[in-house]
């Protein structure tokens, strides 16, 4: 097993499958299935998952809502996700706990680093939910805080394409793929990987980043167990 300690990051929109809003319980299923295999494997693994599917602050700006009760809105988002996968991982006989960065019990805990540190230890799944607490920051940013704060051995950012392109893959059918990718390079190329203070953090912290298909089945196991798929994104 490469990684004993992962963040993995997902996107709320993944969870919502072929529909624009809402959860998909087939994708929640399968999501939860690829989680309880590696952690079953003895992998720590912490999550934190948007909630795009349900709301994004930005996009409520665009329809006239003040952009910090929109960002709320979207924090609120994430739990509701992060409850649903909490519930998908513990009807397949694992643990889980949710952590909340903002207070809300006894929906989830507060956020603590030693007392994720120490429910990881103790085989838990933890889900961070919340964003970091404060507007303007995206989930992509709260995961990279997450990461670095937890002492994680990388961040694994699951999407719908398997890997960092030259352009997007879905609109560009040139698109090259990178296997390996520095820091300093996709910030020179202006790769949309992640939200820019995110990226930053992952660079000054040297916080390796993979970027995947979480679409496809076995693919967190393959990473777990060191073998190359998606693109690596390191100092």
């Amino acid at each position: 097993m490469k990684y004993s300690r992962i963040l993995l990051k997902l996107s709320g929109e993944s969870l919502s499958g072929n529909g624009n809003h809402g959860i998909s319980e087939s994708v929640l299923n399968e999501y939860a299935g690829q989680i309880t295999d590696v952690a079953g494997k003895g992998c720590e693994v912490a999550i934190v998952i948007g909630g795009g599917n349900i709301f994004r602050g930005l996009s409520g700006t665009e329809s006239g809502f003040d952009r910090v009760k929109g960002d709320q809105m979207g924090m609120l988002a994430t739990v509701i996700n992060s409850l649903a996968l909490e519930s998908a991982i513990t009807r397949l006989g694992f643990r889980a706990k949710l952590f909340t960065s903002i207070r809300m019990e006894p929906v989830g805990e507060l956020y603590n680093r030693d007392r994720v540190v120490e429910s990881l230890k103790n085989k838990s799944v933890c889900i961070l939910a919340g964003g970091t607490g404060n507007p303007f920051f995206t989930t992509d940013t709260a995961a990279a805080l997450r990461a670095v704060e937890i002492g994680a051995d990388v961040l694994l950012k699951g999407t719908r394409v398997n890997g960092v392109y030259t352009a997007d893959p879905e609109k560009d059918s040139k698109a090259v793929k990178f296997e390996k990718i520095s820091f300093r390079e996709a910030i020179e190329r202006r790769l949309k990987i992640m939200d820019s203070t995110a990226f930053t953090m992952c660079y000054e912290n040297s916080m390796p980043v993979i970027v995947f298909n979480m679409n496809t089945k076995g693919n967190l196991m393959k990473l777990i167990d060191g073998m190359k798929t998606g693109t690596l994104i390191s100092v």
